[in-house]
């Protein structure tokens, strides 16, 4: 039996188990022996070539990911965010290879991927799914673009990244193992778990530890625990939009926003857009950078003061230290300490060290040793 064969066997035996507290260990051992054939699976895939892939280079203060089955409007969204030239076309399928754009926001250079359109089933290979997936899997936030007549479509986007591996809007799983060379499984929790403690014990055998410290930070379910023990996760930020908008009636909206509610989408939150009319596209902007959390910091260079119009573009929680790395050259060898005015500053030109944390719209002035 190959390793698919018995990856598909073992998710029936998963689906056919009703889960209980007496079949909750057999599930957990199953859950941990499919991740650990799958990521076989995947290993021997990428390492025979996989059929090729897409190879994109990041570019850029962030890459975001467009996802979103075959028509949606991927390609006009991407024509319409940035310089790219994105073959359109009211047929399926346009999309054959990833196109990326630069979209310029606020002083960021934020590289948007139109990725070919997904099918069902594209985690297990289907219309080159998983060169398609991996792609995505190396972005900073996906967007999920829906056709406003196919708000279902959004159950099935989660399941195929699911299924590769990456967890949409999740945090990694609060767990710490620690192999030892004797005395077993030891289990300390900070919370009360859900998981009896021969469930725990056997998903960390099926994963190979005979003698580990295992800490637990939070209250997990198996897939968690499952995930927290995998290192080929991936855990992205996502926003979703609604496009197509300016193809309905107003009254029908309302029918729209329950259907997104049924799947735990806030409509205030989720960006409704026409990206053939290219409306709704500042509010869509102004989404990407929050979701991506990032900040301009103002760099106040010698001799030629503050540089408005190419601010340095950072994460949200950057220190003076780590904004310097970013830089690059010998400043953080000659660094001798930080001026500050702005939103972190406690008063104008305030002096600071590489640990202090900016925040957005700041203006660093770097003080170094000539």
């Amino acid at each position: 039996m190959g390793l698919e064969d018995e990856i598909e066997a073992i998710e029936e035996e998963i689906a056919n188990t009703p889960y209980n507290k007496s079949t909750e260990a057999h599930i957990g051992r199953l859950k941990s022996k499919l991740a650990e054939k799958k990521e076989k699976l995947e290993n021997q895939q990428s390492g025979s070539g996989g059929g090729g892939g897409y190879s994109v280079e990041k570019h850029g203060d962030a890459t975001v990911a467009l996802v979103g089955f075959p028509s949606v409007g991927k390609s006009s969204l991407l024509n319409s965010l940035t310089n790219a030239e994105s073959e359109t076309g009211s047929y399926e399928f346009t999309t054959l290879d990833v196109n990326p754009g630069m979209l310029n926001h606020r002083g960021a250079n934020i590289q948007l991927l139109d990725v070919p359109g997904l099918i069902e089933g594209a985690a297990a290979g289907k219309g080159g799914g998983q060169q398609v997936l991996a792609v995505v899997r190396n972005a900073d936030l996906i967007i999920f673009m829906l056709s406003v007549f196919e708000i279902e479509q959004y159950d099935r986007l989660q399941e195929e990244l699911y299924d590769i591996n990456i967890r949409v809007d999740q945090e990694p799983p609060k767990v710490t193992v620690r192999p030892k060379i004797k005395d077993g499984i030891k289990i300390t929790s900070s919370t009360d778990q859900d998981l009896d403690e021969k469930t725990i014990k056997d998903v960390l055998r099926e994963h190979g530890y005979v003698n580990a410290d295992l800490n637990l930070q939070e209250n997990l379910s198996i897939d968690r625990l499952v995930d927290g023990l995998m290192e080929n996760r991936e855990y992205i930020p996502s926003i979703t939009c609604v496009n197509k908008v300016d193809l309905i009636d107003p009254d029908y909206k309302e029918t729209v926003d329950e259907q997104l509610r049924q799947r735990d989408l806030d409509p205030e939150e989720v960006t409704f857009i026409s990206a053939e009319e290219e409306k709704g596209l500042d509010v869509l902007k102004d989404r990407i950078w929050e979701r991506l959390g990032l900040i301009r910091v103002y760099m106040d260079k010698p001799g030629r003061g503050i540089d408005w119009e190419e601010p340095l573009v950072v994460e949200q929680g950057t220190t003076v230290g780590e904004a310097i790395e970013k830089l690059g050259g010998e400043m953080e060898e000659r660094f001798r300490f930080a001026r500050v005015t702005g939103p972190s500053a406690a008063h104008d030109q305030q002096q600071v060290g590489k640990d202090h944390v900016l925040e957005d719209e700041d203006v660093l002035k770097l003080i170094l040793r000539r």
